[in-house]
Order: structure tokens, then C-alpha cells, then sequence
């Protein structure tokens, strides 16, 4: 069995790896009123590991919401899928911003799943997107 203690030099690369922002919803920490986590994208009890290639740094609203899912099924198709892995996938194929940079809109299966699996636009971080976008702060460079 693989050491699932994560150590602080993981913790420091996977927080600067994601510029500091929720790899799933981009939250930023900075803006954050509990720490972010560092989290297994296929978790222990699924056999993950507690390897760089296997941790993402989560806001604690989509870790609490992913907690050990890998996959959903997608409204649209039926079809069973994986959630968004933030190693092996691209946040803008899966997911863009409305127009008023409020909401995640998942634009493929994988995206429109984690969408809903890890409640990607809950009420309170839908408001705070949208007051760091009054005041110039979202989205994050990153996700333009």
C-alpha cells in the first residue's frame, strides 16, 4: 500500500502548479475562508496514489462534494464518464465561463458531470465570482 500522507513539499509544487486557484472551480485561496486541500484525483480507496500525477489542489466545496467519485453520469447522453482529471485534461476543453463569468458551463460530457458532481457553480462561490469580477479579481489569468 502506497504512503497516502501527503508531504510538504508535494503540498507546496501542487499549490504553485495551480497558481494557487481550486483546479476544478479556479476559486482562488487568497479569496478563501478555509484552507484549500490537496486532494487525490483517484483516491486511495481506489487504488491512487500519493504521487504529483494524482494530486490537485481542491477549494474545500469541491473536495467536500468529490470526496471519492471518479465518475457520473452525464444528463445529456446517459452515458456513465469520468470526472475532469486535472493531470491528464485541459480545464478550457471541458469548461468555459457564461458571459458574466458567474457560472461554469461544462461543454463536453466529462465537463458537464464534474459540473454537476462537485456542484461547480454553488450558490455562495457563484457570488463571490461575481464580486471578484466587479472589482477586476476573476477570473483568474489563468483560465482567460
Amino acid at each position: 500500500m502506497s504512503e497516502s500522507r501527503v508531504t510538504f513539499a508535494q503540498k507546496k509544487a501542487v499549490a504553485e502548479r495551480a497558481f494557487n486557484c481550486c483546479e476544478y472551480c479556479k476559486s482562488q485561496a487568497r479569496f478563501a475562508i478555509q484552507a484549500f486541500s490537496i486532494e487525490h484525483i483517484i483516491p486511495i480507496s481506489k487504488s491512487g496514489e500519493t504521487a504529483l500525477d494524482n494530486l490537485a489542489l481542491a477549494c474545500q466545496g469541491c473536495n467536500n462534494h468529490k470526496y471519492n467519485k471518479t465518475e457520473g453520469r452525464d444528463r445529456v447522453s446517459s452515458e456513465t464518464v469520468k470526472l475532469y482529471h486535472p493531470r491528464q485534461q485541459q480545464w478550457s476543453d471541458h469548461f468555459a465561463l457564461n458571459d458574466e463569468f458567474t457560472l461554469i458551463i461544462g461543454l463536453t460530457p466529462i465537463g458537464r458531470v464534474t459540473v454537476e458532481e462537485l456542484q461547480l457553480n454553488r450558490e455562495g462561490v457563484v457570488n463571490l465570482r461575481r464580486v471578484l469580477y466587479a472589482i477586476g479579481e476573476h477570473p483568474p489569468i489563468e483560465v482567460n
